[in-house]
């Protein structure tokens, strides 16, 4: 273990105690503490596994890197949600966002990769696999984001509902003899678009379920997910007051052309045109994803 200089923690849930990757010590272990209700699956694993590095490689340095830490910068009308001020107050209900060291990346990325200060742009970050989210990031900073107070909030997902009508909950509960508990396992883990498409929350699976099998539930789940991403980007270049780069990353939104065109199909207005030929691109090639646009609004051709 000797020749180990640091060691960095991937931790999911910093609540509002953290806006950046801090040196751990035992104060910020007892914060971390603080937020186990927040996120009560994965900080304790983190805890642990910090902890443990601590007992192996005393003095090393330990230092912590937050999935939230990223949308703090949030205002404060885009993350309280409109109910009793008083649960915010008592419960820190809130929108918190997560993928924050991604979206934080990628952002950063497109800003290099198109050659202008991240501090003059408008971008939309899609981060999309299994677990998805889209973040609005006006000149370097996260002003919104898809998921909120648990990753269940936002978009469909491989398995998760994203936002549907509360109101769901209890009539599930009422209809169906479910718990609590129970209904929200369902939507954790058995909804998305698994549960459209009854087949997988694999999008590999799902499209070629869709495209080579001609499955109208697995289409379906693949235009549901598309045009929830698609309103999403659409209300951030409203909230930023333009956007001038759509940036997709993780799992579908590095390999999946097909996605992404459905996706962008429809944007046209924001004044981007998809450039069909560099869209077929997957994986590390993806460099290039961020110049398949033309841009009228600023008058540069990525190309």
């Amino acid at each position: 273990m000797k020749e180990i200089d640091a060691v960095g923690h991937r931790v999911v849930h910093g609540g509002e105690y953290f806006t950046d990757s801090v040196l751990i010590d035992d104060e910020v272990i007892k914060k971390l503490e603080d937020c186990i209700d927040l996120a009560p699956l994965h900080n304790p694993a983190n805890i642990e596994g910090i902890k443990a590095c601590q007992q192996i490689m005393p003095g090393v340095p330990m230092v912590a890197v937050f999935d939230t830490a990223f949308h703090q910068t949030m205002p404060d009308y885009a993350y309280i949600y409109p109910i009793p001020y008083e649960y915010y107050e008592k419960h820190r209900i809130r929108r918190y966002g997560f993928h924050g060291t991604s979206h934080k990346y990628v952002s950063m990325r497109a800003a290099e990769i198109l050659g202008r200060p991240i501090e003059e742009l408008k971008i939309v970050t899609c981060h999309l696999g299994n677990g998805a989210s889209i973040t609005a990031v006006k000149n370097g900073k996260s002003i919104d984001t898809s998921m909120g107070f648990t990753p269940l909030e936002g978009l469909a997902m491989g398995t998760r509902s994203g936002s549907i009508d509360p109101s769901i909950v209890t009539f599930l509960m009422e209809k169906e003899g479910l718990t609590a508990h129970q209904v929200v396992d369902i939507l954790n883990k058995k909804s998305g678009v698994y549960g459209i498409s009854g087949i997988s929350n694999d999008f590999r699976d799902i499209e070629n379920a869709a495209f080579n099998e001609g499955n109208k539930r697995a289409m379906l789940a693949l235009k549901v997910f598309a045009y929830i991403a698609k309103k999403t980007i659409g209300a951030y270049a409203a909230a930023m007051g333009g956007v001038d780069a759509i940036v997709f990353t993780a799992g579908v939104g590095e390999n999946g052309p097909e996605m992404r065109e459905f996706i962008l199909e429809g944007l046209e207005f924001l004044g981007f045109t998809l450039d069909k030929e560099k869209n077929r691109v997957r994986g590390k090639g993806g460099n290039n994803i961020y110049r398949r646009f033309q841009s009228k609004s600023h008058g540069n051709s990525y190309k």
